[in-house]
């Protein structure tokens, strides 16, 4: 493939230096400070920061398409042959909306990929890392990494006891095949809303899909909160996602930008089967070189560059005015240990080993193009001049900088995702419904779940 360099639509010019510290130790995660929560499941007393000498296997439930568990789980067994692992893996709704039967059960796995807390916490089901956080040292770690991880006694996000730690940490924007730019004469990524327009509708009018994009399982909300996170206001958003008393997803900002969606939806933008696309199919065909854009996360850039070549490219969501700060979905690749777990003190030092052995962190930046997290002390990954992986590390560290990053609204509660989102998502992105019924539908479902 022909290598293309964006030559300065607008006069800007593509960034292409990266700035590893920041990329790594730069990710600002909103919310507060490490609470102050007692633990409730163990002690300090309780707990050994030693590895086992015995055979032990542990369990992982995650979601279908995240291989870094594998990746993990193989490397931690060839430094330590002692422990094994079984991968379980499910769709990401299937394993959000069954993750509470899954915790609760008689044999639970010891880890699983749990975006949404829910009432896990209040039902016992997750175990507290509070005194593991005591005994490994993680102080050292920043806080706001930590923060969206932990929930206070009052199921409030943000703050309280630590309950999650992340296999890398993530962040979103849009994906651009350079070639089919190229061909339509666009030289740069978009700087604001209006360009990306401008983009999408010169894609049509080339008889180029525009956005390649599924909402057979509901990713296509990568898209619809893209576009919400542009008007909405980003504190308060982020207080609806944490389930603050009086919060409300039913705001101005959050209804024009839905309204933007079915905008895009009524311009033929998306595929006309999307709702017959499930992840792993939007990003084949977005591989395969259909579609202009495709708005996805940095866990995609691996592969993305190894189908596409130097014909793609990533960049954060443009904001409505040339200049003003990004905000962009972004969190820990979330995973929580089972309260009944019968190995605590394995899974825990395999979590903290994720964070600290540099294989680990290297494989954490190699198969997800996230930033490891851990301690901003520690030795940083090597990444590729000029790759996607390197992009995205370039990106996190622009959005800490920007303080602009917010969490996904898939993890507001346990059943949203499945329960309203996806159904109510499917009916905007073909024109269903409008913008404001999205909105009010979500937010409806959102008070029968929380109160």
């Amino acid at each position: 493939m022909a290598i293309h360099t964006p030559r300065g639509r607008r006069g800007i010019r593509l960034a292409t230096g990266l700035v590893a510290t920041a990329a790594i130790t730069g990710l600002a995660l909103t919310g507060c400070a490490p609470g102050t929560s007692a633990p409730t499941e163990t002690t300090n007393a309780d707990v050994s920061t030693e590895l086992t000498t015995e055979e032990v296997n542990l369990v992982i439930a995650d979601e279908t398409g995240f291989p870094v568990t594998d990746k993990l789980a193989e490397e931690f067994t060839k430094q330590h042959p002692n422990i094994t692992f079984t991968i379980n893996r499910d769709t990401f709704q299937n394993l959000t909306a069954n993750a509470p039967k899954l915790l609760a059960s008689s044999t639970p796995p010891d880890l699983i990929r749990l975006p949404t807390i829910g009432d896990t916490v209040k039902d016992g089901l997750l175990a507290n890392l509070d005194p593991y956080y005591d005994a490994y040292g993680w102080d050292a770690w920043p806080a706001s990494q930590l923060a969206p991880l932990r929930m206070s006694e009052d199921g409030i996000r943000g703050s309280g006891s630590l309950y999650q730690l992340g296999l890398g940490y993530s962040i979103t924007g849009i994906f651009m095949n350079l070639e089919l730019a190229d061909q339509l004469g666009i030289d740069a990524p978009p700087q604001t809303m209006a360009e990306l327009e401008e983009d999408l509708a010169t894609a049509k009018a080339a008889g180029v899909l525009p956005i390649m994009a599924g909402d057979k399982d509901g990713v296509v909300n990568f898209v619809v909160q893209a576009a919400m996170n542009q008007y909405a206001d980003k504190d308060e958003f982020m207080s609806w996602m944490f389930n603050e008393p009086g919060a409300t997803y039913n705001t101005p900002g959050n209804v024009e930008g839905a309204e933007l969606i079915r905008k895009w939806a009524d311009a033929g933008y998306f595929p006309s089967d999307i709702n017959a696309i499930d992840y792993f199919t939007f990003t084949s065909r977005f591989s395969e070189g259909e579609g202009l854009f495709t708005f996805n996360g940095n866990w995609a850039a691996a592969d993305y560059q190894k189908a596409l070549g130097d014909d793609v490219t990533f960049f954060l969501v443009p904001p409505i005015n040339e200049g003003d700060g990004h905000v962009a979905m972004g969190a820990a690749n979330s995973f929580s240990v089972a309260a009944k777990s019968a190995h605590l003190d394995e899974i825990v030092y395999f979590l903290n080993w994720i964070h600290t052995d540099p294989t680990a962190r290297q494989i954490i930046v190699d198969v997800t193009g996230a930033s490891p997290g851990g301690d901003p002390s520690l030795p940083l990954p090597e990444v590729e001049s000029g790759s996607l992986i390197e992009k995205a590390l370039e990106m996190s560290a622009q959005i800490g900088a920007e303080n602009g990053q917010v969490d996904f609204m898939a993890n507001t509660t346990a059943g949203i995702y499945a329960g309203s989102i996806i159904p109510e998502s499917q009916l905007l992105v073909t024109s269903k419904i409008t913008g404001e019924e999205f909105v009010e539908r979500v937010q409806a479902f959102y008070e029968s779940e929380v109160g």
